[in-house]
């Protein structure tokens, strides 16, 4: 069922809403999500409100370069991330390019994620 959920930073000065049915999340392998312990959920542009503006945020890139990771400058916490886009071989088996978020669950407000299936992403395989 579609709720809106509130999220933000530690610190709360990224704040941001989401609007979705979150039924899992993703778990990616490579070294940057492995480190930061984040649980992914993907959402559509449409449901993702930003109420802190985006310049405001510390971004990271890397890799491919067509990530970008925001997180606060304050307390360093990564709320939401824009996913890389599909390799050439990912295209080619059958990816679809992905405009939306990547919303970090562990940052919204009263959820719980204990009992969420996790599907594994191999993002080291990249």
């Amino acid at each position: 069922m579609r709720k809106t959920y509130k999220g933000s930073c530690h610190c709360e000065k990224v704040r941001f809403e989401v609007t979705a049915d979150i039924d899992h999340v993703r778990v990616c392998d490579c070294s940057v999500c492995r480190k930061r312990g984040a649980l992914n959920f993907r959402v559509e542009e449409a449901d993702f409100r930003l109420e802190t503006p985006l310049a405001e945020l510390s971004v990271y890139r890397w890799g491919s370069l067509t990530a970008r990771d925001y997180f606060c400058p304050a307390c360093g916490i990564l709320p939401f991330r824009r996913p890389s886009a599909p390799t050439s071989a990912e295209l080619s088996q059958g990816a679809a390019p992905f405009s939306g978020w990547a919303v970090n669950v562990r940052c919204l407000d009263e959820f719980d994620v204990s009992a969420l299936p996790q599907h594994p992403v191999f993002g080291s395989r990249l």
